[in-house]
């Protein structure tokens, strides 16, 4: 054919000329020039970036009549065959056809014959993770010390599927994503000499649709300048690229931080009808909420985010009065609701029920405010309340939540004495019996903690037991299950590990009474449920049990929201 597509044509023939790949054309270029060039060197990265073109390039400044050097001269006969890939001495070979052993045996057979006029052999393997690994084990020692006139240069976009005996034996260089900025100024040169115009906007939207490949921006360009009778409109190229307008995507945001449900609907029943992808368009918004995260901590904006900066201020201009918290829980939201929307087979259904689910949800106070909050009501406490606070924080340690390092300190347990849970606690005190119970069963997850950590014998021996009553120094524990149990953990080596385990953990001597569980529940040891274990972790957060203190109060039951 005599047209040539833009990514062909405007291929870059030298180093200076490849965009974006700076920290590779520059170590190359000094190689050249310091002759310390390897002889098999991998060039890895996302497609598009120009691993290719770069291979070639150095194929050309290795055989170039004034070479090796680092510009080469595009006008002798090296150069320009292997601009037209018909060189006999730079073999390229495509790894995904020629992938078996034989084909690499062939290879080994003839890299011992010097090049036909060149100084180099050189070898180009494109998608060279597609050989098989008996191939890549027939290459090792060919590889690993070749003739002096032969070069390897491969490509891949999967390193990590190349065998690591063939990583070590290659110079490896990674190729990046081309940015947003030098994808746009390398098409405006190209339009330029075209004598096409097209708008700049356009050409930030074809660049921000490939995805940081310089070849698909080119092909997407040479398909918009295609389909346009004349100047390319936005509207035109929207519908071409099938992009989402950038408006549209501002507009389901704002609907969403005010709880505009009729604008969300709206705007995802036009999309939905003018044929986009609702897939494509979940994950526009999820990164527009990353962004204006991002935004919001305002730190390295133009490093963290590769956008035009008009937009970058829209986005500080809607979120101005918006708090992080909030755009954290719906980010969070969008983030885990992803796999329902990518894996469903309607998923314009599934993205409205994740709207719904947005706006169920309930700005969240940041925490120093609850803390200044809670502040402020015990200062409108009486100061004998306010006292009695501070000595119960004082006990439990505001750090730790009550507990020390290795256990309950010995104020905490004379804290449970002043609370009432001394000797002669009558029975019908159902309320203190349960706020004990609680307290019990937080104190025996502690314990239960350290002989686990120390001694896990014994502990698959006490994994049902449950305190029953601490008064003074006596701690009486139950034991449930069969007389087994209990025998195992009387005996006197465990008793002897018990007594200490509880002297270290409540900081004095302890008598322990075990007893076996009766088989009828006498109502003031209720059994450990779940709704415990939540009120248990509920009490260790230092705020709820700040509320109780101050409010009176007692924890009835917790639930999962």
């Amino acid at each position: 054919m005599s047209y040539l597509v833009f990514a062909r044509k405007y291929r870059p023939q030298t180093f200076d000329a490849v965009t974006g790949q700076e920290h590779v054309t520059r170590t190359l270029t000094n190689a050249i020039l310091a002759g310390r060039v390897a002889h098999a060197v991998l060039f890895s990265g996302p497609r598009g970036t120009g691993k290719t073109t770069v291979a070639r390039i150095l194929a050309k400044a290795m055989n170039c009549i004034n070479g090796p050097t680092p510009s080469p001269c595009n006008i002798c006969r090296s150069c320009t065959e292997i601009t037209s890939g018909n060189s006999v001495d730079v073999l390229e070979i495509d790894g995904a056809s020629n992938n078996g052993v034989e084909n690499v045996r062939d290879l080994r057979d003839n890299v011992k014959y010097k090049p036909a006029y060149s100084k180099y052999k050189i070898y180009i393997i494109d998608e060279v993770h597609m050989l098989s690994t008996p191939a890549f084990n027939a290459l090792l020692k060919t590889l690993e010390e070749p003739p002096s006139h032969v070069m390897f240069v491969f490509a891949t976009t999967e390193p990590h599927k190349i065998p690591v005996t063939i990583l070590s034996r290659c110079q490896r260089h990674d190729f990046k994503r081309i940015s947003i900025d030098s994808i746009t100024g390398q098409m405006a040169s190209i339009c330029g000499k075209e004598g096409v115009a097209i708008s700049e906007e356009n050409l930030l939207l074809i660049a921000r649709a490939a995805g940081g490949s310089m070849r698909d921006a080119l092909s997407l360009l040479d398909l918009v300048l295609s389909s346009s009778d004349g100047p390319a409109t936005d509207e035109n190229l929207r519908n071409i690229l099938g992009i989402v307008d950038r408006r549209i995507i501002f507009r389901i945001s704002e609907a969403i931080l005010k709880s505009d449900m009729n604008v969300l609907l709206d705007s995802l029943d036009d999309l939905y009808e003018n044929g986009h992808n609702i897939k494509e368009l979940y994950s526009d918004i999820l990164e527009h909420f990353r962004n204006l995260l991002v935004v919001k901590m305002d730190k390295n904006l133009n490093k963290l985010i590769n956008l035009p900066s008009h937009e970058i201020d829209l986005m500080k201009e809607q979120i101005k009065d918006v708090p992080a918290t909030l755009l954290n829980q719906i980010f969070d939201l969008l983030y885990r609701e992803e796999p329902a929307v990518r894996f469903s087979p309607n998923p314009k259904l599934a993205l409205e029920m994740v709207f719904f689910s947005m706006f169920q949800i309930k700005p969240a106070l940041p925490i120093d405010l609850l803390i200044e909050k809670i502040d402020g009501l015990r200062q409108k406490l009486p100061p004998e309340r306010r006292n009695t606070i501070s000595e119960t924080e004082k006990a439990y340690g505001s750090s730790d939540n009550g507990y020390s390092k290795s256990g309950i300190s010995e104020k905490a347990v004379d804290l449970y004495e002043k609370r009432g849970y001394e000797a002669g606690a009558k029975a019908s005190q159902t309320a203190n019996a349960s706020e004990k119970s609680n307290d019990f069963i937080a104190i025996w997850e502690r314990l239960f903690e350290v002989i686990s950590e120390k001694h896990p014998s014994l502990a698959a021996n006490m994994t049902k037991c449950s305190i029953r009553t601490i008064v003074g120094n006596r701690l009486e524990i139950e034991v449930d299950g069969n007389g087994f149990n209990l025998s195992r953990i009387k005996n006197s080596k465990n008793m002897e590990i018990l007594k200490k385990v509880c002297r270290e953990f409540f900081g004095k001597d302890i008598e322990i009474v075990l007893e076996e569980k009766k088989k009828t529940d006498d109502g003031l040891h209720p059994k450990k449920t779940e709704s415990n274990q939540l009120i248990n972790e509920a009490l260790n957060n230092p705020l709820i049990t700040d509320a109780v203190e101050i409010f009176h109060g007692r924890v009835h039951d917790a639930k999962i929201l």
